[in-house]
């Protein structure tokens, strides 16, 4: 084989990779995530899976955040900002939060836009999720007690 032919046929076989890879995309993409909360009042978030990894920042008390890697007692978790640290799995809870992502989030009595508005969030206000039993919408509780729906797209974490 000539070098013509080898190289035609490395980028053949680049070609084809890439569109397996491709053609995954989308299982990956309904891939259900897993969702917790931060246990803690404050729990130190690392680069790496070790106490003596650099420390990144310190996350507050019901953060939500998806769990991408889980090694032993180690995670490597997500946060609404896209931001990837690691984080002792001790300090995590199964106790879900959502966070609000947009400038101001609407909470509404029921899973309708047309139903009453029950009160307003500002963007960053964690809210304990609840359920998510109508497609498109989460309901939700804020720290006063006040519950209600909110669109899927104004908050991370559901």
């Amino acid at each position: 084989m000539n070098k013509k032919q080898w190289a035609k046929q490395n980028l053949l076989k680049s070609a084809e990779m890439w569109i397996c890879l491709l053609a995954l995309l989308p299982v990956c993409a309904v891939a259900e995530m897993e969702f917790y909360s931060i246990s803690g009042d404050s729990v130190i978030m690392y680069d790496a899976p070790s106490l003596k990894a650099d420390k990144l920042f310190i996350a507050s008390r019901f953060l939500p955040v998806e769990v991408v890697v889980d090694v032993d007692e180690w995670v490597k978790v997500r946060d609404s900002s896209g931001s990837l640290a690691w984080i002792e799995k001790k300090a995590l809870s199964k106790q879900r939060y959502v966070v609000v992502i947009v400038p101001l989030a609407s909470i509404h009595k029921a899973a309708d836009a047309n139903s009453e508005l029950v009160f307003h969030a500002e963007q960053d206000i964690v809210m304990e999720w609840l359920d998510a039993e109508v497609t498109g919408w989460v309901k939700v509780r804020h720290a006063d007690g006040q519950t209600g729906y909110v669109r899927v797209n104004q908050v991370w974490g559901s």
